[in-house]
């Protein structure tokens, strides 16, 4: 499932149960029993079209997360496995939501690791000093010092967290998650045209399920 707009306020700190495992992942759409994901249901049309960073060719994805919610903690380890999955012409990014001032350090913390280039060594780390060790990453002090207890240099992480170009990157988060309409975390934006939450496809398998069927239908031309 996802957190919804609503409950983003009221964050829980908890752990949520673990998402099925990325074997239970059905990739069965091309069998003629499978039932298509029906627009307006199972996923949303995004109009006017969100932007898009993907260079010609590929087929852009997106995921809203942000290390505050549970959900995308949970989710976490079936993302990556999907990943692995993905044909060559996905250009897959992650956008960290920020729907108020209190959720700004972790995407400047989420954005500075990006930039420094550590977010795959340390996604899973973050992820559970919030949920797992329960420290409270809040303010950018309490992300210094975790960070600086993680090995990364304090002065280039500060340069890269206070850096002008990690706000304007933040200023387009915003603006995506608002093209987007997003309803909630973990969610996943298709080629600036379709829009998935736990939500609308029932559970977060689900909703890697019909991503699958949409960069196929993208890559298509459909």
């Amino acid at each position: 499932m996802s957190m919804n707009r609503r409950e983003f306020s009221q964050a829980a700190t908890g752990v949520a149960g673990a998402v099925l495992a990325s074997s239970t992942l059905w990739t069965g759409f091309a069998h003629a029993q499978a039932k298509k994901p029906e627009a307006g249901k199972d996923y949303l049309i995004v109009d006017p079209r969100a932007p898009v960073e993907a260079p010609a060719g590929k087929v852009d994805v997106v995921e809203f997360f942000g290390y505050f919610c549970p959900h995308c903690n949970s989710f976490e380890p079936t993302l990556s496995a999907w990943l692995k999955t993905v044909p060559a012409h996905v250009a897959f990014r992650r956008a960290h939501v920020a729907f108020n001032d209190g959720m700004a350090p972790q995407q400047r913390l989420f954005l500075a690791l990006e930039a420094m280039g550590l977010v795959e060594k340390m996604q899973v780390s973050v992820f559970s000093a919030i949920h797992k060790d329960r420290i409270k990453l809040s303010t950018r002090d309490a992300i210094v010092d975790w960070v600086v207890a993680q090995g990364v240099d304090k002065t280039k992480f500060l340069e890269s967290y206070n850096s002008f170009s990690t706000a304007t990157k933040a200023s387009r988060m915003t603006q995506l998650q608002n093209a987007y309409k997003l309803e909630g975390v973990p969610a996943l934006g298709i080629a600036g045209r379709f829009y998935i939450d736990g939500t609308l496809a029932g559970s977060m398998p689900r909703v890697l399920q019909i991503a699958d069927y949409l960069i196929a239908e993208v890559k298509a031309g459909r």
